[in-house]
């Protein structure tokens, strides 16, 4: 083929070839669904315009290979946050399994959600780049590139992260329970949270009674850092509190864990409780009054020892 004969290929205003996205767009693509089909991995049929979904209105709904329920976002002009919330309520709200963001233009951080909430949800959502282009003054032509779909191991990540969100619930579901016992009074006003540990303030700055808990093991501590290059400073509070440790020892009613944690710039001392978030729920009223008893224990021993230390904080 001779090259003079290729044709020159251009692109086209969308406003051009669609001038309005409902009436225009959404039911040309409509009744040419196979343009949409060629870049999915699956095949829409059944599509219907304008369905409603409480008091919006998708522009298309389609089923796929199975039977399954996909909503489909047109917007004919740069990726929005009002299009992606549509997105994710038309979702919601019809029970979908997937949902298609057609898009013009679409910008970096909306193509980063879309990945994120494939990985991340159980639902899939696939982002669609769409132009119109010609071949001379040929008539246009609609080109649809695939830009954002969930991974093949999205079932994989989907169980790790399902794994991850089991752990934040269950861990603030033992910080509601703790800070609640009549006995917590000395964490009785912080708020729950999801971390592995809930703390206050030693009076002293840089020293925090901390509660901890992991999968099977709980604890109460003094915490000691008072931040970045302080770890000299950290360490000499450690030693001070460690020339009474046979009287802290004493009056906590048993042996404490001194750790000078000499990979980090913090020390600490404590006490570790058996059993924890991952313990059976049956179990964790007697595991939280073990823990509580250590705590309030703990501060009590310490007391005495910290009073010197406030004069110099």
């Amino acid at each position: 083929m001779n090259g003079s004969s290729i044709g020159k290929l251009s692109r086209v205003s969308l406003r051009e070839v669609w001038r309005h996205e409902a009436y225009d767009f959404t039911q040309w693509l409509q009744a040419n669904i196979d343009v949409l089909n060629e870049v999915l991995p699956f095949t829409l049929d059944n599509v219907e315009r304008e369905r409603a979904a409480g008091s919006f209105s998708i522009d298309l709904v389609a089923e796929d290979d199975g039977g399954g329920k996909i909503i489909i976002e047109n917007q004919l002009e740069k990726s929005n946050h009002d299009h992606l919330g549509k997105l994710i309520t038309y979702l919601t709200s019809m029970n979908a399994r997937r949902a298609i963001w057609i898009v013009s233009e679409p910008r970096p951080e909306h193509v980063a959600a879309m990945t994120w909430l494939n990985d991340n949800s159980s639902a899939d959502f696939y982002m669609v780049k769409v132009e119109a282009v010609q071949i001379n003054d040929s008539a246009p032509a609609c080109l649809m590139t695939l830009l954002v779909g969930p991974a093949d191991d999205k079932s994989e990540i989907a169980r790790t992260n399902k794994e991850f969100a089991d752990r934040y619930d269950l861990r603030l579901q033992w910080w509601t329970r703790l800070v609640e016992r009549p006995n917590a009074r000395l964490h009785a006003h912080i708020t729950p949270g999801s971390y592995s540990w809930i703390g206050t303030s030693a009076g002293i700055r840089g020293l925090n009674l901390n509660y901890v808990v992991v999968q099977d093991q709980a604890g109460a501590q003094l915490y000691i850092d008072r931040g970045k290059d302080a770890e000299a400073e950290n360490l000499a509070i450690f030693e001070r509190l460690a020339t009474h440790r046979a009287e802290i020892d004493s009056a906590f009613g048993g042996e404490l864990n001194w750790e000078r944690m000499e990979t980090k710039r913090a020390c600490r001392i404590g006490a570790v409780v058996a059993g924890g978030y991952k313990s059976p729920g049956e179990q964790w009223d007697a595991i939280q009054a073990e823990q509580v008893s250590a705590m309030n224990r703990l501060e009590a021993a310490l007391r005495p020892h910290l009073k010197p230390l406030q004069l110099a904080k």
